[in-house]
Order: structure tokens, then C-alpha cells, then sequence
């Protein structure tokens, strides 16, 4: 049964006082046309999150508490999400205005018949990999072989199967262990390559002490399969909007500009703050620790910048490899996520190029060829 999802409106003293100072309600109605009384002449939005709050989505949470949303006249109410919320589901039944997800999981939904566009790919890089200890000699797909490997599954396997199918690697060839959402399975030595966000699981081991050494695991006790690097990366977190909506509610296309536009200021404020931003997740209820939270500021500010061509903007090539995974890469199952290409209504820049085109107007720099990432120093437990 799924779970309600919870409401994110800033909560912790620092957050609500920053709420507070930007003039952001906590109201809202369904309706992204209408007002209430609560919010003035706000436009009320919910944005529906994939996961549970952390610095993943740092950007939406800083665009609240320093008012962007509010400049742009909305009044946004963050949904937090779980392992039982899909946030396309959410959005098409109309209990949220816009989702985040990734790319591969919506495209199954589109098949099986909902009406969703991705407005802004806010992410253009994958943060997905597989990590090894050293010993181990797994330094690309190929070195899978004989090994016992780690796959969340739910829609997150794909890369994987991908990369391995391009090494020429078969299912036969390795032991495929489901993996918890945990590293828990690697650090115990059940998992040769084990799956790992570079955001997340993989600052997960690093905060653990090695055993061999009495001091916390280092990026140079460990093997990286990236699967940009081995050209299976596939698009990851998108802003999606409702289609018919999109196209029968000026209105409402008009609010996808403007938050849109408010959500690329807000991730322009986390590449130059990142511990700032980190800061804000952390106290609107994030249950992470202080490192591990800059960390994931950091490593996703990594998937967004440089942007070659402004933050948000779908590259036709990128979008053309995750359709062609999605659609001739099979499971352990056997099967495939699509079984034919989406309808050109699953992604549309008409958005995300207004919204860039106001920013640019405004001075903001929505490419980051600047962005140096910070180095972050990790404590035990991520404390």
C-alpha cells in the first residue's frame, strides 16, 4: 500500500526562519491557476521528490528558502518521497503539479499510457556506478566476469546490463546478487562490485572504517565503474509536467517556465554555496549527516555543471542512447523497459529555453563553466 507522501515546507529552525525571511507560505490548493488567501497572489505548486529529502535535490529546497519561487510568484510545497512513491503516479493523479525522476523509469510509464513531459533535464550526467575493492581487479565492465555482482533493480539496473552487454559480459558470466539499498552486502564481502551512487552509497563506504586499516576507506582502496566513462549512462533527474495539462492550460504552462526558471536559480545558488545549500537540506528535516550532506551537494553539483548549453536543456544525443537502452537492453528477466520508441511528447526544450533566456537576461549563469567542485572531508558514519 503506497505510503501518503509527507509535507517538506522547511522544517527545523533554521529553515523555517529562512522561510520565513523569504515570505514563503506553507499553503496551497491542487489548482497551479488559482490563490489563496495564505499565500496572496502566489500560485500554489507541489513538487513531487523520488526520493527522501537530502542534498540530491539541494537546488529545489534552496530555490524555497531564498525566495526564488516566491519572486517568480509561486508559492511551492516540497513532497517527500519513499521507496513505495512513484512520483509519476503522483503527478498524473493530479496529487502534485511537477515530479523529479529518472529518464528510464518515466519512459515505462509513458508506454503503459501516461501523459508526462520532461520540461528540464536537470541532470546531464548519471551518477550511477559499480564500486570493487582494489583487490579485486574490477576496473571495467569487462573485469565483471566471475564476480558476484550487486543490482537494486527497480528500474535502476539498467546501465549495468547495458555496460555489460557492450563488454560482451552474459549473465552467465557473473553471479547477480539484489542488492539492498545499502552497502551493507560489499562492506560484509558478499558483493565483488556492488551498485553505488557517487552521491550517496559511495560516500556511504567511505565514511566506514576499514578493517585492514583502523582508518575510514579511501577513494584509492576502491575500483570506479563509471558508466559515463563506458558510454552506458543513461538521463537520471528530470523535471516532469503533465502533458495534457501542458497543452490545454496556459496557465499552467506558464507556471513550468517560472518554476523551472526559480529551480535553475536554485541550483546556481548550490554550485556557489554548496555548503550553504547543504546546510538548508539538512534543516528542512534531511536525516543524513553534516559531511555526507556537503558531499552530496558537491557530487551532484558535479552532474550538473559545467552545462554546455545551460542547465536544463535536453541533449537529443543523450536522450537518444537512454531511448536505445531502454528500449534493446534486456533485464535478468529478459525484459526491456520500452518496447518501442516514446511519443515526441516525452521531452520538449520549449520550456527550460524560456526560462534559461529570462535567466540569462537577468545575469544569472546558467552554464557554470567556471564550476570547481569543493573538496569534501568525509566523518565516520557521515556525521
Amino acid at each position: 500500500m503506497k505510503r501518503s507522501t509527507r509535507l517538506i515546507t522547511g522544517v527545523g529552525a533554521l529553515a523555517v526562519t529562512a522561510l520565513a525571511l523569504a515570505g514563503c507560505s506553507t499553503g496551497g490548493s491542487d489548482d497551479t491557476s488559482s490563490t489563496d488567501s495564505a499565500s496572496g497572489d502566489l500560485t500554489p505548486v507541489k513538487l513531487q521528490l523520488q526520493w527522501y529529502s537530502q542534498a540530491q535535490f539541494a537546488g529545489y529546497y534552496a530555490a524555497l528558502s531564498q525566495g526564488y519561487y516566491k519572486d517568480e510568484g509561486l508559492d511551492v510545497q516540497i513532497l517527500e518521497g519513499a521507496a513505495d512513491i512513484v512520483p509519476i503516479d503522483v503527478l498524473t493523479s493530479g496529487d502534485a503539479d511537477f515530479a523529479i525522476s529518472w529518464v528510464p523509469k518515466v519512459l515505462g510509464s509513458i508506454e503503459q499510457g501516461a501523459a508526462v513531459t520532461d520540461i528540464a533535464q536537470i541532470f546531464e550526467r548519471s551518477g550511477t556506478t559499480q564500486i570493487s575493492l582494489k583487490d579485486k581487479n574490477i576496473t571495467d565492465a569487462a573485469a565483471l566476469k566471475g564476480h558476484t555482482v550487486g543490482s537494486w533493480g527497480y528500474g535502476n539496473e539498467w546501465e549495468l546490463f547495458a555496460g555489460m552487454d557492450k563488454a560482451g559480459v552474459a549473465l552467465s558470466d557473473i553471479s547477480l546478487v539484489q542488492q539492498a539499498f545499502d552497502m551493507n552486502g560489499f562492506l560484509a564481502g558478499d558483493i565483488d562490485a556492488a551498485q553505488a551512487m557517487t552521491y550517496n552509497e559511495y560516500a556511504q563506504v567511505l565514511e566506514t572504517t576499514n578493517p585492514a586499516t583502523g582508518k575510514l576507506y579511501q577513494p584509492s582502496d576502491l575500483n570506479v565503474i563509471n558508466w559515463n566513462d563506458e558510454g552506458t549512462a543513461m538521463l537520471q533527474d528530470a523535471i516532469w509536467a503533465d502533458s495534457d495539462r501542458l497543452s490545454s492550460d496556459s496557465a499552467y504552462a506558464d507556471t513550468a517556465v517560472k518554476f523551472i526558471k526559480a529551480s535553475i536559480k536554485g541550483w546556481a545558488y548550490a554550485r556557489d554555496n554548496p555548503q550553504e545549500a547543504a546546510t538548508i537540506v539538512t534543516d528542512s528535516g534531511s536525516q543524513l549527516g553534516a559531511s555526507h550532506q556537503l558531499w552530496m551537494t558537491n557530487e551532484v553539483n558535479k552532474l550538473i555543471w559545467p552545462s554546455e548549453n545551460g542547465v536544463g536543456m535536453i541533449n537529443q544525443k543523450e536522450w537518444d542512447q537512454t531511448v536505445s537502452i531502454a528500449k534493446g537492453t534486456p533485464n535478468e528477466t529478459g525484459s526491456t523497459i520500452i518496447t518501442s520508441d516514446p511519443p515526441a511528447s516525452a521531452f520538449s526544450n520549449e520550456y527550460v529555453e524560456k526560462a534559461l533566456q529570462e535567466l540569462k537576461d537577468e545575469g544569472v549563469d546558467v552554464n557554470g563553466t567556471d564550476f570547481k567542485p569543493i573538496d569534501v572531508e568525509l566523518k565516520e558514519g557521515g556525521n
